[in-house]
């Protein structure tokens, strides 16, 4: 199945792309708080808990929309489910840019910074690939 998508691609790609794409203009979600010290662990939270808590709200209100509009509320469904990707991509790209721009300013980023991107980048595709 052909696709749009270069041989590799890296979270930023994945990132920038998502925020090329068309917004249906109901986007009404408050700014991110910063991350806790927690989200940062490999084992931590994938999404800032703000975000989590406005996705059970909606998935809620989809559920509940079910029954009136069954399409309506799988359109919203998928909608969901492709912000929380995008958000995901992009949590994803701001760790990698600030490792990349530690590098780009010449500092020596320290094994236990890689280490800890490597243990998240595993956590997750744990997460991902469990049946």
């Amino acid at each position: 199945m052909p696709t749009n998508y270069p041989e590799t691609l890296s979270t930023a790609e994945l990132a920038s792309a998502a925020n090329r794409e068309p917004t249906n203009g109901d986007d009404t979600r408050q700014p991110e708080k910063p991350h806790s010290p927690k989200s940062d662990s490999a084992n931590g939270p994938l999404l800032p808990e703000t975000f989590t808590q406005e996705c059970r709200s909606r998935w809620d209100n989809i559920q509940a929309g079910f029954v009136d509009e069954p399409r309506v509320a799988v359109q919203r469904a998928d909608e969901m489910v492709a912000d929380a990707i995008k958000k995901l991509a992009e949590t994803f790209a701001a760790e990698r840019n600030k490792l990349e721009q530690q590098w780009d300013r010449g500092d020596n980023v320290n094994t236990e910074d890689l280490r800890l991107a490597l243990q998240k980048y595993r956590s997750f595709f744990n997460r991902l690939l469990s049946v």
